[in-house]
């Protein structure tokens, strides 16, 4: 039993030394400039990122089980949108994120009902001005 588990974590862990990903590898190479580069990246990404509790969501606004589904999908969607901000040239992302939250809006609009659409308004602006994203 021993040698299957220490088997295992030799395996995983050769995994993960070899599975680094190209900003890591620049970082090896270019020294401690690219690491940092590479954590202003990734912080920038996960500032974009906008997951929520969809039951908890659900009982904020009232959703019915077929809104809350739908809500889930079109969170997927926005977020998938707003990863692509993330990654875009800090030119480009003020009017990429307006599309990605114009399309978001749109959506949601045939989703909830307007009284709940005022409420998730002002949840995602609240949460875009706690992460310091201007519109």
């Amino acid at each position: 039993m021993k040698r299957l588990y220490f088997t295992v974590v030799a395996l995983l862990s050769m995994t993960m030394t070899f599975a680094g990903n190209e900003e890591g590898m620049k970082a090896g190479k270019n020294g401690a400039n690219a690491t940092a580069v590479a954590t202003v990246a990734n912080s920038d990404a996960a500032n974009y990122e906008i997951r929520y509790n969809v039951r908890r969501l659900g009982e904020t606004l009232g959703l019915n089980q077929w809104q809350m589904d739908s809500v889930e999908a079109l969170n997927a969607m926005f977020n998938a949108d707003l990863t692509a901000v993330a990654g875009a040239e800090k030119s480009a992302r003020k009017e990429m994120l307006g599309d990605a939250i114009a399309k978001d809006h749109a959506y949601m609009s045939h989703v909830l009902t307007p009284a709940q659409l005022g409420k998730y308004e002002t949840l995602i602006n609240t949460t875009f001005a706690n992460r310091g994203i201007e519109k």
